[in-house]
């Protein structure tokens, strides 16, 4: 067995999980994963993407609060991701940026083929475009918090996996804060080659991998109380 397909069949099988739990809107058509089947999912995940934020909950709470940030009410949350959510696939439309709702959470898949050369953690000129579309909406919804992850496939050894995953986060990060998103709601992790979303024996697999993901997590009032 390959060092990653264990966690592929992991993978997979929350995969289907999720198509399982999918419900449809009947007004935008869009698909999402059902609230019920959040919990499952993340015990699956071992917590990724649905679990704490980077660096913890109260460290980055602690400086969204003195960014002066403020949070939002908890009967309003809902709506406004629903708000954001629409800005963020009107404003990426035409790219290869994929939205995912994740009960009150967005993450943004975006291949690493768009952003970055091989074995480089520069961001690509054609990329900062995208880029530009996403900070926009970041910085008009403020109320949130952003995790950047970085990820590999698995060709190469796994330091250098993880090495390079953790530079493009930060070279997303830090091009984000250039566009007006500010760094107090920023945090960065590099996964390597431990979070694939394909497998790792094909080409077109091991392109899916290479990847970088943006999670947005709403800002709650109780956060910051």
């Amino acid at each position: 067995m390959t060092k990653s397909r264990g966690l592929f069949a992991a993978m997979a099988g929350v995969s289907l999980l999720a198509t399982a739990a999918c419900t449809t809107d009947p007004e935008t058509g869009e698909r999402r994963v059902s609230k019920t089947a959040i919990g499952g999912i993340g015990g699956a995940l071992g917590g990724y993407l649905l679990g704490d934020l980077v660096g913890g909950r109260r460290d980055r709470t602690e400086k969204i609060i003195g960014a002066g940030i403020g949070g939002i009410a908890g009967a309003g949350i809902g709506a406004y991701m629903d708000k954001q959510e629409r800005e963020m696939r009107a404003r990426t439309a035409g790219t290869d940026v994929q939205v995912v709702r994740q009960g009150d959470d967005l993450l943004l898949n975006i291949p690493s083929g768009i952003n970055f050369a091989t074995n480089s953690a520069t961001v690509e000129p054609r990329f900062r475009e995208t880029l530009d579309r996403v900070a926009s909406v970041l910085s008009d919804y403020g109320q949130t918090y952003i995790d950047v992850y970085g990820h590999t496939d698995s060709t190469g050894s796994d330091d250098y996996n993880q090495g390079l995953s953790q530079r493009r986060a930060v070279s997303v990060a830090d091009y984000l804060s250039t566009r007006g998103v500010q760094p107090a709601r920023i945090a960065t992790r590099g996964f390597g080659e431990t979070q694939p979303i394909e497998t790792n024996e094909t080409e077109a697999g091991r392109s899916a991998n290479r990847r970088v993901e943006i999670k947005i997590v709403p800002v709650s009032q109780n956060d910051t109380m």
